[in-house]
């Protein structure tokens, strides 16, 4: 994990207000222009009535809202802790369409609701998909985003209104992307924050220049106002249709929760300036709120919230600010925006070719952190294979009809959505590879010292069954008993017993080993990144993590709610 010195402001750290407002205003914006489509699109438009339609709009601005703030915190087990965008997700559209057709909007609401508690269990159980949701799967994920977004930003970009030169459309996205960019490569300090927003700004000088804006709308709309009616209902006795339509809810709630996961990951990554192993605990958190967002949409009948991890990634690292008091101030312009027509429809008239510019360049961050992410551990030809596959079948999809064509309906059109196919084609081949690797040896056992002979004894059998010498061996026994060590040092001596659980996957050069234990507030890869960058003579405490890092290729320290996972890699030679 490399430095990142163009962080300014770090989630912990207090943010200036009028710094918190111009990022907040930016997020806001960004997910504002996208609601309303987004949410017209999934209900079919106004199908089921314009009151219907204005409500639904009215809801997910305000639940979206709500969702922002809410992962800026931790509440208990809900909240990621950083700044994190939600708004209305496309990956629900198909379902939504289906679901409105077959039952209407009472049968929707109901499958919103099923599908966000199926989002609360994958948070729960976050600790067992470890070896399926890796950062490979989570990386690849983020690329599908912003290699899939960008060719509709560039239809935003050629997007030319009626009545306007034909030119009109290069000349605002040219101002914007030049402006944006110069000052993103050359500003520093505050000047640096409020870069996007002076590029946006300088594409509607030229846009307005030249004829570009319709103000229509925003004269028609009232200054204040609430939507009279429009909640359609739930329907509490579901038939035949709501159990035919489940299975579908249910796999794009995981494909929503494998892209808040990979979100949550990278979003950890990028918002600290020196080096930070992930906290899981706050991934589980985005899932959760992620999934609260589901369910309030889900009860008030409109579209599902999701995280917009492409976004939040991209402006954390265009504007270097993380502050959790950025989310606060964005999801309150959200909800403000929500009771503000007239605010709300000044900023929808913002002409398609510089907003198309802005969401190009914030899903070119996006696909350039996907990357970061795939190689953060390593990458080998498995690796590859999985991300080279999944890539090419997510974009291939995305321009082809092909499950239309065969599966027909629904599943077709889910299968044809790139970001789904490609999410789904990881995640198998990620399951495959784990199904038919080396099977793991298993130990149960108290954490305590008093452990050792047994861990050795069952290290011994490891390193017999991957047939190394006894020296590889000996390496082998010595790293458990440093992991073993490194975590009894958190145990104090009225500190109740506890279980360890030590898993092993020999092999022929590597043998990779898992200490499951319930404990522990430091990360042990925080602290061995903490050795790195120390030269004094190390304390009494720190000789146990200095030989851990000298005998271990490879450390990573996972901490879950209720559970801590170690996996250590250890080289050796027959």
């Amino acid at each position: 994990m490399a430095s990142r010195e163009n962080i300014v402001y770090e989630p912990d750290e207090p943010c200036p207000p009028l710094v918190s407002l111009a990022v907040g205003f930016q997020g806001a914006m960004f997910i504002l222009v996208q609601i309303p489509l987004l949410v017209s699109v999934s209900l079919l438009g106004d199908t089921y009535g314009e009151e219907y339609l204005a409500w639904a709009i009215f809801t997910a601005l305000i639940i979206n809202g709500g969702v922002t703030a809410a992962q800026s915190g931790v509440i208990g087990r809900f909240g990621s802790g950083h700044l994190f965008f939600a708004g209305t997700t496309p990956v629900y559209i198909a379902v939504c369409r289906t679901a409105l057709t077959q039952g209407g909007p009472a049968l929707l609401s109901i499958l919103v609701i099923v599908s966000s508690l199926f989002q609360f269990l994958l948070a729960a159980w976050l600790p067992l998909l470890r070896r399926i949701v890796t950062p490979t799967v989570s990386g690849t994920v983020l690329i599908l985003v912003g290699a899939i977004t960008i060719p509709i930003a560039f239809e935003g970009v050629a997007d030319v209104p009626e009545g306007a030169p034909a030119a009109g459309s290069v000349a605002a996205a040219g101002a914007t992307l030049a402006v944006t960019a110069a000052l993103g490569l050359r500003a520093t300090g505050r000047l640096r924050l409020w870069s996007p927003l002076v590029g946006i700004a300088a594409g509607c000088v030229v846009a307005g220049g030249l004829g570009m804006y319709d103000f229509q709308g925003v004269i028609d709309a009232p200054w204040v106002g609430v939507p009279p009616g429009g909640w359609p209902g739930i329907s509490l006795t579901p038939g035949a249709e709501f159990w035919a339509l489940l299975p579908m809810f249910l796999v794009v709630s995981l494909i929503s929760a494998v892209k808040t996961i990979g979100g949550g990951i990278a979003l950890q990554q990028v918002s600290w300036r020196g080096e930070q192993a992930t906290d899981f605990r706050r991934v589980q958190g985005a899932v959760n709120a992620n999934g609260a967002g589901t369910l309030l949409s889900g009860i008030a009948g409109t579209p599902p919230a999701g995280a917009y991890e492409g976004a939040t990634v991209s402006i954390v690292s265009f504007t270097g600010v993380a502050a959790r008091n950025a989310g606060y101030a964005m999801g309150a312009i959200l909800i403000a925006l929500a009771f503000l027509p007239k605010v709300s429809a000044f900023l929808l008239a913002v002409p398609n070719p510089v907003i198309g510019t802005f969401l190009m360049m914030v899903m070119g961050l996006i696909l350039v952190e996907g990357m970061r992410t795939v190689f953060q551990d390593g990458i080998d030809y498995r690796k590859a294979l999985v991300v080279s596959v999944s890539l090419s079948v997510g974009i291939g999809l995305e321009s082809q009809d092909l499950f239309s064509e065969l599966a027909g309906g629904v599943w077709g059109a889910l299968l044809d959505n790139g970001l789904a196919g490609g999410t789904l084609a990881a995640v198998l081949m990620t399951t495959f590879l784990e199904l038919s690797g080396v099977r793991r040896l298993r130990l149960e056992t108290e954490l305590a010292m008093s452990a050792l002979p047994c861990i050795d004894e069952f290290l011994q059998s490891a390193a017999d069954r991957a047939g190394w010498d006894q020296a590889s061996a000996g390496r082998l026994r010595f790293v458990g008993e440093e992991v073993l060590s490194s975590l009894s040092q958190e145990l104090g001596g009225d500190a109740p017993p506890r279980r360890l659980a030590v898993l092993a996957r020999p092999a022929a050069e590597v043998v990779e080993l898992e200490f499951l234990a319930a404990l522990m507030d430091e990360n042990l890869e925080d602290r061995l990144a903490y050795m790195n960058r120390q030269s004094e003579v190390p304390e009494e405490t720190e000789i146990s993590f200095r030989l851990l890092r000298h005998y271990a290729s490879s450390v990573r320290h996972r901490k879950y709610h209720g559970l801590d996972i170690v996996t250590v890699q250890v080289e050796g030679s027959r």
